[in-house]
């Protein structure tokens, strides 16, 4: 068998490794000079222009007309603490909170047994004064013509003068006997008339249309008007004329000059942020605060809404003129140093998310407090350039003044 030539079949690493060394290099080359041009590209574009934001908000139309700001809760006019007149324990409670009462309706009652006989035994009693009135006019009418009888039968000379006295006599008698049992009746029914009234003591009813707002006690519980025994409850229930709601606002005793008697005003609750009511300050008390050197301010609502509460927190805004329905709808308004006034109108920057402020077209409305009622193709919450200057035009590159 031939010997094979070994070093014929070996191979060569040395001549590829030379071409891969240069195409790695050319790599290089090319990766250093894109790069390079891509900085000096960078380099030679406008830098962002650094800029304050601000944003689109809602307004109302009537803060152009707000003159002094105050807050205060919602109270009701008219509210009362059911309570029964004597000390008793609870024996029926027929309403719950949120129902709406009717006045002198039942509203609660009393363990009254031992009332009602009472009761009875004064109806039992002026029953009997009754009768025995009855029988004294009786007595009295035969009284009366016995007495005639008498008198025509001594003038005609039939009887003597005693029979004449006794007639007499006994008809006195019987009209003192008559008053006393006209008295004891008298006082048979005022007993009656007490008993009455310490049964009707033992239930509780509404002293006026409203609202039950609360139940401060329940069957089984004594209640004591002082509520001064141990565990004893003042009062049942807690009841309130939703109609006569109204507003306590504190105003500072320096801007009391700034309201009066009538003048209208705007209520915001902070548990409807969203909604406006029309309102008027009905008095204003004429004492002030020493602790807080402020005086209240009662505003009654002039729309009556079934979601305002009592003990709702309130902002009053004072206004030198009443709105109307127009200008309690929310409007668009922004800063006015974010509007730029030019030939062709009024515009706004707003901030893209590309990093670049867009020009909108905006329509101006009225000042609204800090702020101006604008309209366009905008809504609330956008991003706009705030103070944006002159030199800004659509399409320029921005960021934020504190981005990096």
């Amino acid at each position: 068998m031939n010997d094979i030539n070994l070093e014929k079949l070996r191979v060569n690493r040395g001549a590829h490794a030379a071409p891969k060394k240069r195409r790695s290099s050319n790599t290089r080359t090319w990766i250093i000079a894109g790069a390079t041009l891509a900085i000096i590209v960078y380099a030679l574009l406008p830098k962002p222009t650094a800029i304050q934001a601000t944003q689109v908000v809602s307004a109302w139309p009537s803060q152009q007309y707000q003159v002094l700001n105050a807050t205060g809760y919602v109270v009701a006019q008219r509210k009362a603490a059911v309570a029964p007149k004597g000390t008793g324990r609870v024996e029926w409670i027929g309403v719950s909170e949120g129902d709406v009462v009717k006045e002198g309706v039942v509203l609660a009652r009393l363990e009254s047994r031992d009332v009602a006989a009472s009761y009875q035994a004064a109806s039992a009693n002026r029953q009997v004064a009754e009768a025995a009135v009855t029988s004294a006019e009786n007595e009295m009418q035969d009284a009366d013509r016995n007495l005639d009888r008498t008198t025509l039968l001594f003038n005609k000379r039939l009887l003597s003068v005693l029979n004449l006295q006794d007639a007499k006599s006994r008809k006195a008698r019987v009209a003192a006997s008559l008053k006393s049992s006209q008295a004891s009746l008298a006082a048979a029914r005022a007993n009656e008339q007490l008993a009455k009234t310490n049964l009707d003591s033992t239930q509780m009813v509404a002293p006026f249309d409203g609202t039950v707002l609360s139940r401060s006690a329940n069957v089984g519980d004594i209640v004591t008007p002082l509520a001064s025994a141990a565990d004893a409850k003042g009062a049942v229930l807690l009841i309130a004329d939703l109609n006569s709601l109204e507003v306590d606002a504190d105003v500072s005793e320096s801007s009391l000059a700034q309201i009066k008697m009538g003048q209208p005003c705007e209520i915001v609750l902070d548990a409807y942020p969203d909604r406006r009511y029309r309102a008027e300050v009905r008095i204003i008390a004429p004492t002030v605060n020493r602790a807080s050197a402020t005086v209240t301010a009662k505003v009654r609502f002039l729309d009556r809404d079934p979601d305002v509460l009592p003990d709702m927190s309130a902002r009053v805004a004072f206004l030198s003129q009443a709105v109307n329905a127009d200008q309690q709808k929310p409007v668009m308004a922004v800063s006015p140093t974010a509007i730029v006034e030019g030939e062709g109108g009024s515009h706004v920057f707003q901030i893209g998310a590309d990093g670049r402020a867009h020009a909108v077209a905006v329509q101006v409305g009225a000042v609204l407090g800090g702020v101006r009622a604008v309209s366009g193709n905008l809504k609330v919450g956008d991003a706009l350039v705030l103070a944006p200057g002159s030199k800004m035009s659509d399409g320029d590159r921005i960021k934020l003044a504190d981005a990096p």
